[in-house]
């Protein structure tokens, strides 16, 4: 079924609220078509040829839906809200593959257009290799150029110890760029929804820098606006705070649980 001429997935705004820009789909009935960025004039310029657009939104299934539709009065386009269309920001998920392996997938679903990931995937890392050269591994060929590293906070995230490797990678500058942190507390821990975050329920290393101001932590949400501007939050703080950074603990030598 075709929503519209044209499906928008993001959108910026110039300072006085007019839209700047727009990643647009082209909408086939039965697939999209990424165009890529076109600016209002354009936009105006179809809506005068008669064509419609509509916005869309990603579902946790990695599949688009239809939010609804924009109108132009000649002279004000109006439409539902969608994440802003701006730099999307490299990012590595550091979790507990065997507990969490559920939101991982999650996360790149509903997620993955306005972020770069830089994460592992499967058969990027040889299991047989030992634990130290999976380390190296994850260090020099993955967080070399991260910018944010988003940790997935589930009951068991705190006692694995390449979740905290892969925190303090991501915030030495002897790895590369140093990364801002995001926890993201899972739906499944003790903390999820109370506005609460245990420093002894999550990563000892994501609380140093939690405690010291540095890493931001909420809640998981499938809002892509709300996560895009968590994303950003982290980000701004690497540039804005850079000296709150502690990655003074002994990296873990072992898991502390299974």
């Amino acid at each position: 079924m075709k929503w519209a001429d044209y499906c928008i997935s993001k959108l910026s705004l110039t300072t006085d609220g007019m839209i700047d820009n727009v990643y647009v789909y082209e909408d086939n009935g039965n697939s999209l078509d990424a165009i890529g960025n076109q600016n209002r004039g354009w936009m105006v310029q179809q809506v005068n040829k008669g064509k419609t657009f509509c916005s869309i939104n990603k579902n946790d299934d990695g599949n688009w839906n239809k939010i609804g539709d924009f109108s132009y009065d000649g002279s004000i386009f109006r439409w539902y809200l969608i994440p802003e269309n701006s730099t999307r920001r490299k990012t590595f998920v550091s979790y507990y593959h065997k507990g969490d392996q559920d939101y991982r997938t999650k996360f790149e679903n509903l997620f993955e257009d306005i972020i770069v990931s830089k994460s592992v995937e499967e058969g990027d890392i040889d299991s047989d290799n030992s634990d130290g050269y999976i380390k190296q591994l994850i260090q020099k060929g993955f967080l070399r150029d991260t910018t944010v590293l988003v940790v997935l906070i589930g009951n068991k995230t705190k006692c694995r110890m390449h979740v905290d490797w892969e925190i303090s990678g991501a915030i030495s500058t002897r790895v590369g760029g140093v990364s801002g942190l995001l926890g993201l507390i899972l739906p499944d821990h003790p903390d999820y929804g109370t506005d609460k975050a245990t420093h002894s329920l999550m990563p000892s290393r994501l609380s140093d820098n939690f405690k010291s101001g540095y890493a931001l932590i909420r809640d998981w949400t499938d809002d892509r606006i709300k996560m895009q501007s968590y994303i950003e939050e982290a980000f701004n703080r690497k540039n804005e705070i850079y000296e709150d950074i502690d990655n003074s603990r002994i990296q873990m030598d072992e898991n502390t649980c299974k």
